[in-house]
């Protein structure tokens, strides 16, 4: 077996104007007794704190949600993943976690597949707010939010990712990507520290 070597990496941290991603922190995934969630409480308290310092910085906050209105969306997806059918529109699995302080002027989205930029306005709405950086938290770690990571990397954003803000319901899968992601694509810090970098 060949020798693990690590390339060297920069941590970029966050530009002027910072937004922040909240990925899915919906009933569906923060509530066990859907087959897509798991308990998630820290991991909302740290989204809790993290909007809050946006919100009184007054910088973007955009939150996502899972929700297919036709039998012909992201179809692959879904029959792979039969769990995801419960992401319908009359469902009480799409609504945001009761916890989160939304605002008023906080940007919703919603969106077919794991990338909050696929397919959708996102990169468009970034830019007409003049955002250079992203902190992207929220569920789940292999999952939606390590799409959404590498897309807003490959959309020319510096990305962060504060490691409790986001979950798994696998916790080997969590840490797993955490490193990865740390490696390539984010920096990956504590959730003090991404706040701190706010100002």
């Amino acid at each position: 077996m060949a020798p693990t070597r690590t390339l060297e990496r920069t941590a970029l941290g966050l530009g002027a104007h910072p937004a922040l991603i909240v990925v899915d922190v919906v009933n569906g995934f923060t509530n066990p007794d859907c087959p897509l969630g798991t308990e998630a409480s820290e991991v909302v308290e740290a989204n809790v704190r993290l909007m809050d310092a946006f919100h009184a910085r007054r910088l973007p906050v955009v939150l996502t949600t899972v929700v297919f209105h036709r039998e012909d969306q992201a179809r692959v997806f879904r029959d792979r993943l039969p769990a995801l059918e419960l992401l319908s529109p009359d469902s009480p699995w799409i609504a945001f976690d009761a916890r989160l302080p939304i605002q008023e002027d906080d940007v919703v989205l919603e969106k077919l597949h794991a990338s909050s930029f696929h397919g959708t306005s996102l990169d468009q709405q970034l830019r007409t707010l003049g955002v250079d950086s992203l902190v992207v938290t929220g569920l789940t770690t292999s999952g939606c939010v390590r799409a959404t990571a590498v897309d807003g990397l490959q959309y020319g954003y510096r990305i962060v990712v504060p490691r409790q803000a986001v979950g798994d319901r696998n916790n080997e899968a969590h840490e797993a990507n955490l490193y990865d992601l740390n490696a390539k694509y984010a920096d990956v810090v504590e959730l003090d520290a991404a706040i701190q970098m706010l100002g």
